[in-house]
């Protein structure tokens, strides 16, 4: 029994759920690992682990999941944490994602995508936490680059002096474009990390996971995340629907937002490009490049806004599109 595995059998014992049954849930794509606990007593639960050593720290987990549920979303509420060691038991929300339950009844898709609306209003209503991380157009340009220091070096590296130009080119469009309130960004607002838990009452049907990298950016930036899926297609009327309920339920003006959200969705979708290509080629995680073309799709459909003209021009010279036969180079490149 490793040090680490000692700590934790310590940690659950302490905890009270020592005599707990562990089962292995589905990760991430990070270093924490999840296992559903299962006490005589206590019912269930979800232990979260994440290594300190691996560069995981459940603090600001902890600080945004009590921001949330002070705001009446449903946060899982954390029954027990060691933040020294990086281990935390979380209420268990169940295992209706949003995406499971689509799977099931693709029928329920508008209500959930309602729903989810409002509780992304209600998070951004609140007054941000403080100490949270600036996500500008600095920051958001930066994160970009990994499409070029990533899916393009490993596929058609291009000169300096191209991707200087294209740092430029997306850095001024941010500056230009991120007029939009800043408000709490959860940076992960999608159909796996949402619950369904239709027993609960308005915004807090809608449970959220993976918000620990929240950050402070523009209010275009989630509703991104959500209506341009890198895993599930969202309908066209669905995203139609959702984008005009969140016009309409925060009283913001159509035509500046349609500018930024189609920007912030570009620049997410850019950086994942990047973000699951070094995946796969650094992490050895095969599944992410099977990802690409539908989040290639979303870009394509991002840069038919006008604003981004010179930004498909410049992605239509020099990005391939991730057709089959690079897919697998992807696949078959290790660092």
């Amino acid at each position: 029994m490793t040090a680490r595995e000692k700590a934790l059998e310590v940690f659950l014992h302490l905890s009270g759920w020592g005599d707990a049954r562990r089962e292995v849930l589905v990760g991430d794509a990070s270093n924490r690992r999840y296992d559903r606990l299962t006490h005589p007593e206590l019912g269930r639960a979800v232990l979260m682990d994440a290594p300190p050593e691996k560069g995981e720290d459940i603090r600001p987990f902890v600080k945004i999941a009590n921001h949330l549920r002070s705001a009446s979303l449903s946060a899982p509420q954390i029954l027990a944490r060691d933040a020294e060691h990086g281990f935390m038991i979380l209420e268990d929300l169940g295992d209706d994602l949003f995406a499971r339950v689509l799977e099931n009844d693709n029928s329920l898709e508008s209500t959930l995508y309602d729903a989810a609306i409002d509780a992304l209003l209600t998070a951004q209503r609140q007054t941000p936490p403080e100490g949270l991380a600036h996500y500008g157009a600095d920051e958001m340009a930066q994160t970009a680059m990994l499409a070029t220091d990533w899916y393009l070096a490993f596929t058609r590296p291009v000169s300096d002096a191209r991707c200087n130009e294209y740092s430029d080119l997306i850095s001024g469009l941010l500056h230009h474009h991120l007029t939009s309130p800043f408000v709490l960004v959860q940076r992960d607002y999608h159909a796996e990390n949402l619950l369904w838990l239709p027993q609960r009452e308005g915004p807090a049907r809608v449970g959220l996971l993976d918000f620990q990298d929240a950050m402070l950016g523009p209010d275009a930036y989630d509703l991104a995340s959500l209506l341009k899926d890198a895993r599930r297609d969202v309908t066209p009327e669905v995203q139609q629907a959702a984008f005009a309920a969140y016009l309409e339920r925060s009283g913001t003006d159509a035509e500046p937002f349609r500018s930024t959200y189609a920007l912030c969705s570009a620049q997410r979708n850019l950086r994942i490009i990047g973000v699951f290509t070094r995946l796969c080629i650094r992490d050895r995680k095969q599944h992410y490049p099977d990802l690409l073309p539908r989040v290639w799709r979303n870009l394509q459909d991002d840069l038919t806004h006008p604003a981004l003209a010179e930004l498909r021009s410049w992605v239509d010279a020099h990005m391939p599109p991730p057709e089959p036969p690079l897919i697998a180079k992807i696949k078959a490149t290790h660092v």
